[in-house]
């Protein structure tokens, strides 16, 4: 899976997504990486920086990253797919190659 050699969008893209993915309330997503932004919208914290790197990646982007939450992730990152438009416009901005 090239996505554990990549991590480029992890540290490109601003992640929000519904309270109700987060941990308080019924979801999966733990609070400590979790900022609320408004009402019943939530962002991955890190996410929305000058240079935004996700605080749940680990590992250094286009050689070895891993998800510290996989198998708890918020719905946009399930969304984004390796090949697509955002996958490959993220690779560009930290100079990987597109995924074919």
């Amino acid at each position: 899976d090239n996505c554990t050699a990549c991590g480029a969008c992890c540290a490109c893209y601003r992640v929000d997504f519904s309270i109700w993915e987060s941990q308080d309330a019924g979801g999966k997503v733990p609070m400590g990486l979790v900022d609320e932004i408004q009402s019943g919208t939530c962002r991955m914290r890190g996410t929305d920086h000058a240079s935004p790197r996700c605080a749940a990646l680990t590992g250094t982007i286009g050689f070895r990253v891993s998800c510290a939450i996989y198998e708890w992730r918020p719905s946009p990152c399930h969304e984004l797919q390796m090949g697509t438009d955002a996958c490959n416009r993220a690779r560009l901005r930290h100079s990987l190659p597109p995924t074919v």
